[in-house]
Order: structure tokens, then sequence, then C-alpha cells
């Protein structure tokens, strides 16, 4: 038997975290904040005390997933915790901007036992046994199927299936699926969603400003975008590093992303706005170099291009509700079609879903029949 306790990320979206007991261990899936939440919703509501769970493990460096790993120390955790070495590289830029700084001065990473393992790689942690995949959704991400109690959990994590330069292993089967639920009902291809974005663009020679993440969605959009471009120069290394191992992305796009990233125009903030595309981070305004960006976008009508979640009171979420910027999701989660054959590939376990609101869960139940709607931060369940 396995007791699962949905710790964050289940009826919204941000602070995702999990945590699998089956009795000899206690095995915690992801340590996320939420962006824009008042501090009592910011960090996982933990289902038992963090010096009582025994090992961690991190699917990728996005803030919502690792944001809280300063504060989860803080509060007494003291076991290992599991990444791969992209994540790990990646680690100290995400918690500089999220974490809250008592928490990243008090209980820095490196008080932090961390373990590095590949995808792919099958890790063996007291009684439970965890495998590990590529996700598509960032280089070196990954998902996790926890076997433990006789009974297996597969955790999405966030995934893309057909990503154009992340690969993404095939899920074992198993008795109960989290599934990254992002986008609900969108049916929308990926390829459809590209050809508006480079269409957007294109539409606007004198140049425009799109926030996103440092990692994941930033490679997607250099990938697609032709013509002369230009990138935060605080980007440059990150997306190096992120593209130095070719067996983390498909065949030959290592490559290619290599040379197109040469050739792009570096941005310093006191720089004024260039007259061609512009990658900044965080995708949300919220921090890094996008924050500076937006504020120097807005203040000068420049255009400006939003992709991705952009949480209520976050700088994006504002200058689109005041129609100072365009939206279009380029995907970095899976679309509905896309869910249901991972679903159908794992079996048709029984299904709950994160990073989504409970009524837009109950808008895919029709597709997704073993969805469990109501499952809700805070709850616990056996199987």
């Amino acid at each position: 038997m396995q007791r699962l306790h949905l710790q964050g990320g289940f009826g919204e979206k941000g602070r995702t975290s999990v945590l699998i007991d089956d009795g000899e261990s206690r095995v915690m899936l992801d340590a996320g904040i939420k962006v824009g939440a008042p501090p009592e919703d910011y960090h996982p509501l933990l289902a038992h005390p963090a010096s009582e769970i025994d090992a961690l493990f991190i699917t990728h460096a996005h803030e919502d997933h690792i944001g809280a790993l300063c504060w989860l120390i803080g509060q007494g955790f003291a076991g290992p915790v599991f990444m791969t070495p992209t994540t790990q590289s990646e680690m100290s830029a995400t918690l500089d901007q999220y974490a809250h700084v008592f928490d990243l001065a008090t209980y820095p990473v490196s008080k932090a036992a961390i373990e590095v393992f590949e995808p792919g790689d099958e890790i063996s942690f007291a009684s439970q046994r965890i495998m590990t995949g590529h996700t598509g959704h960032v280089a070196g991400g990954v998902w996790f199927a926890v076997q433990s109690g006789g009974k297996r959990t597969l955790y999405c994590g966030d995934v893309v299936p057909e990503s154009a330069v992340f690969p993404m292993t095939p899920m074992p089967e198993g008795d109960m699926m989290l599934l990254d639920c992002s986008y609900g009902d969108d049916r929308t291809p990926a390829s459809v969603r590209a050809e508006r974005i480079v269409a957007w663009v294109a539409e606007r020679p004198k140049g425009s400003v799109l926030p996103t993440p440092l990692s994941g969605r930033s490679l997607e959009l250099l990938a697609i975008l032709s013509g002369p471009l230009a990138i935060a120069d605080l980007m440059y290394e990150p997306l190096r590093e992120q593209i130095s191992v070719p067996k983390l992305l498909k065949p030959g796009v290592a490559e290619r992303l290599a040379e197109r990233l040469e050739t792009t125009h570096r941005w310093k903030p006191g720089d004024p706005l260039p007259n061609c595309p512009l990658l900044v981070h965080d995708g949300m305004g919220s921090a890094g170099p996008a924050a500076l960006a937006l504020e120097m976008a807005e203040q000068s009508g420049h255009p400006v291009l939003l992709s991705g979640h952009l949480p209520e009171g976050s700088p994006g979420h504002r200058m689109r509700e005041l129609g100072n910027a365009d939206w279009f999701r380029l995907p970095t989660h899976p679309t509905l079609p896309q869910n249901r054959v991972l679903w159908e590939n794992a079996g048709r376990p029984r299904l709950m879903g994160h990073s989504c609101e409970a009524k837009a869960l109950e808008e895919i139940q029709h597709a997704l029949p073993a969805m469990v709607t109501i499952a809700a931060t805070g709850d616990s369940t056996e199987i």
C-alpha cells in the first residue's frame, strides 16, 4: 500500500509537491512555491514535519517545483535531495529569484545533501524504488514512477510529449497517475501555436519583448524564431549549458541551437530595447531581466508577447489585463489529447490532475474518466 499526500499544486497552480508514504519510508516529490500567493499558501502544505521526510526528489528547476527547497531545509528536512546535473546547475538561479531572502541566507542549498542522477536512472531508496525518464519539458527534467508497497505511482511533474526540442521517455504502467493538467481542455497542437507566435513577431519588425523562463520555453522560442534575435545577457551562459549535453535534446537540435545562440545580440539592463525580438527571463515579469524590460516596454508602448502561465498579480498578468501585452500560449505542458494518450499508455490507472483548478478538471473528465476531480492540496489517499 502507498499513502499519497497532496502537498501542493492540486486544485491550484503552483507549489507542486507530493509525499509518498509506504509505511516504511516517506519520499517527497518536488518542493515548489506559488508565485503571488499569501505567505500561508506560498510553500507546500507538509503532511508530516519536515524532519520526518526521508528524501526529496526534484523533477526540474522551475520555481513551482524547487522554489521551496531552502524553506524545507529551514523546516528541519535533513535527508538527501535527488536531482539531475542540469537541475542542479539551474537551481541557484531559481532560488535566488523566488526563495525568501531569510531562507536563502540562513538555509542555503550548500546545506543540502544533493545526490545526482541521470534521466533514465533507477534509484532505490529505503523501501521505495524510483524509475525516471525524460519529460520533454526542459533539458534534464524527469518524471518519477515510485514503486513501493506493491503499488506504483506515476508522477509526471511537467511533461511535453511532442516537444520540438526535448525528448520524452514513455512512462510505465501504474496504479495511480498524477498528471500535468496545466492546460485543461486545450486541444490546439503546438505547431499551430508556434506559427501564431512567429507571425506575431514578424508583424512587429521594429522589435518586441518576449518574457520566458530561463529553461524550457526559452529554447523552444530560440528554435522557432528566425532572423535577428536578442537575449538578456544573463541568459547566454545558462542556455549554452542547457544545450551542451546533446543527449538531453532531440537528435541534431543541440548543434542547431548552438549555432543560433551564437548569432544572438546580448542585451544588458540599461541598454535601450533592441529593434528585434528580445527574450528575457522570467516568463511572468516578476523577477530577473524581464521585470525591467517589461517596465521599459510598458512606458514606451513597445510590443510585448507573453506565452505562458501568468499568476494573478504578476506584472505579466497586469499588463495583459490592461491590454498592454498580447498573449499566445507556446505549449510547454500537454494538451488534452496528449494527456489521454499518456493515460491510456499507462494502463488507464486512477488519475489526479495537478497544476489545474477543480473546475477545469471537471471539464476534462469526459476524456479522462478515471480523473478524481475533487482532489485538492491537503488531501490524502491510499492506493
